[in-house]
């Protein structure tokens, strides 16, 4: 369980079960209004579809390609929806002191199964240093908060620049 191909899978749960504290458990939406602008007018419901069908589809491209172009997308999506996320929800309930609706499964599931994804990213060779890694969360860092600050049009330039990344990794690939 510990090859990054398998522990992948692991992400797409945690996405529901995270959206699943948010929204029915506690009520996530009501506790973002009090504090940040409601720039975001998609239902949420709409928002957990879209998310998790693109990571789905990141995940199964992963899983056919198996190369090193489509797991940086993958972790990509998963920094900007996950390991930001989790930064996000544990930040603004320390900052607010009021805790903030998705912050357990953020601390109990996204940190610790993105922690062993880019840990076996890196023993798979899939990263090859922490400067990948870096600009990988400092590229899901800005489309988070781009996200956040102009609302659902970012992702679909999001997509549109992962495409582009896709088929320059190859190209740069089949040079070296």
């Amino acid at each position: 369980m510990k090859k990054f191909n398998n522990l992948i899978i692991l992400a797409p749960l945690a996405y529901a079960i995270h959206h699943y504290e948010e929204h029915i458990i506690f009520n996530f939406r009501e506790w973002r209004l009090r504090y940040f602008l409601d720039n975001n007018n998609i239902p949420t419901e709409a928002v957990l579809c879209i998310l998790i069908s693109v990571l789905l589809l990141a995940v199964f491209f992963q899983l056919i390609s198996k190369s090193r172009a489509t797991s940086h997308i993958l972790l990509f999506f998963l920094m900007a929806i996950q390991v930001v996320n989790a930064a996000f929800h544990i930040f603004f309930s320390l900052y607010y002191f009021d805790f903030s609706p998705g912050t357990i499964t953020a601390i109990f599931l996204y940190l610790p199964i993105n922690f062993l994804i880019i840990q076996s990213a890196f023993r798979e060779g899939l990263l090859k240093n922490t400067t990948e890694l870096i600009i990988i969360f400092i590229l899901g860092t800005s489309t988070f908060v781009l996200f956040e600050l102009l609302g659902p049009q970012v992702w679909l330039v999001s997509f549109f620049m992962c495409f582009i990344y896709y088929f320059w990794m190859r190209k740069i690939s089949s040079i070296v």
